[in-house]
């Protein structure tokens, strides 16, 4: 008998991950309940025509009513703003795909818990900015998230079978991104099209410019000591060029159990939708011999000093992480729309903003992280 697929929400269907998820509701004749994005209207009118979904949502008005217009041949009903958001998550039936990009996530990610539906959550800004809060909820309504980045997704797979108390520690396995082995003095000609010539994943360009400064890989160490309840002590991070071993589990007696597979997304999205099952897929299967050999390497942590301030940040608590994230976002964007053109501006940035604003450690509301976020953006625009 075949696998009958959960109806599918998807949050933020246009970026990378949306795509995908698309590409695999395609291949598995998955039902698509809605679809939400930000302004992209050509692009959500296509994918609305092809699968067909009761609802959408536009985040921006106007091109919510340039999709009412577009779609008006069609039962689709097309909402708008964050309270269309929260009406499409409460009407939502099967899994919430959150793959909303940046903090715009958070709130989407609290909805979906609030209202009781299974989530699938690739917007790693969620646990970086308010962690606690969002698996304290969870807990409250008896929801496991299902994570979808691929190291997450990796550890949550080797987890499987084991009781939290024989956990020694989490390894994330970074690429290393694309200046892997430079210095300083290397990285400060480097600009914008050097940073988003990645190695082996195919990501959107934020997400590709966080890489190269390994930014990336200390907001999964934030996001992997939230998920799995471990703290600072308990994660390493190990840099893997070839992007097979997607994380590992050590256990007390020191055995160390690791998930590999391709650099290909689809396989966490289709993990995340049928768990605690495990369905055929749509990608490749692995070929080791052809991988010839597998190599390890301790990241530069001098050299690319976001990694060590987020574990500085995870460590501090409170609502420091959200203004590093903020602080990193900011950053970020005013690299990638040429407002700052080196790319050493990027980490020495965020490393001022964050020693700035380190009293936000000791304030644990969310309202205080919604302040934090604020005033890290506001800093950054102030200093370029």
């Amino acid at each position: 008998m075949s696998y009958e697929y959960p109806e599918l929400t998807l949050l933020g269907s246009t970026g990378s991950i949306g795509r995908q998820a698309l590409e695999l509701a395609d291949a598995k004749n998955i039902k698509i309940n809605g679809l939400a994005a930000n302004k992209s209207v050509a692009e959500v009118e296509k994918q609305a025509r092809r699968f067909m979904p009761s609802f959408c949502v536009m985040s921006d008005p106007r091109a919510a009513a340039d999709l009412k217009d577009r779609l008006a041949d069609t039962e689709i009903t097309v909402l708008s703003g964050d309270d269309g958001m929260t009406e499409l998550i409460g009407r939502t039936r099967g899994v919430v795909l959150n793959a909303v990009i940046g903090s715009a996530g958070l709130k989407p990610t609290l909805d979906t818990i609030d209202a009781g539906r299974e989530l699938a959550l690739a917007n790693k800004e969620s646990l970086v900015m308010a962690g606690d809060i969002v698996m304290s909820r969870a807990k409250e309504k008896g929801i496991t998230l299902r994570p979808v980045d691929s190291e997450h997704s990796a550890i949550w797979q080797c987890l499987r079978g084991s009781s939290h108390g024989e956990l020694k520690k989490l390894i994330l396995t970074a690429s290393g991104g694309p200046f892997f082995g430079m210095k300083r003095d290397e990285l400060e000609s480097k600009g914008l099209d050097d940073a988003l010539a990645h190695p082996t994943w195919n990501m959107g360009r934020a997400i590709t410019v966080d890489s190269a400064t390994l930014m990336n890989k200390g907001f999964e160490v934030i996001e992997a000591a939230k998920l799995f309840g471990v703290d600072a002590d308990h994660i390493e991070v190990l840099v893997h060029r070839e992007s097979i071993i997607h994380s590992m589990t050590e256990y007390i007696d020191n055995s160390v159990i690791a998930q590999l597979s391709p650099p290909d997304m689809r396989l966490c999205i289709n993990y995340a939708l049928t768990y605690p099952r495990r369905e055929s897929g749509v990608t490749p299967s692995l070929d080791l011999a052809s991988m010839g050999r597998l190599t390890f390497a301790a990241p530069d942590c001098e050299t690319f000093t976001l990694l060590p301030l987020a574990f500085k940040a995870l460590r501090a608590g409170g609502a420091l992480p959200a203004v590093l994230h903020a602080a990193n976002e900011e950053t970020v964007g005013a690299f990638l729309y040429g407002r700052i053109t080196k790319f050493t501006d990027i980490q020495d940035t965020v490393c001022r903003v964050v020693d700035e604003l380190s009293e936000y450690c000791s304030k644990t509301e969310l309202s205080d992280v919604f302040e934090a976020d604020s005033a890290a953006r506001q800093r950054v625009l102030e200093l370029i």
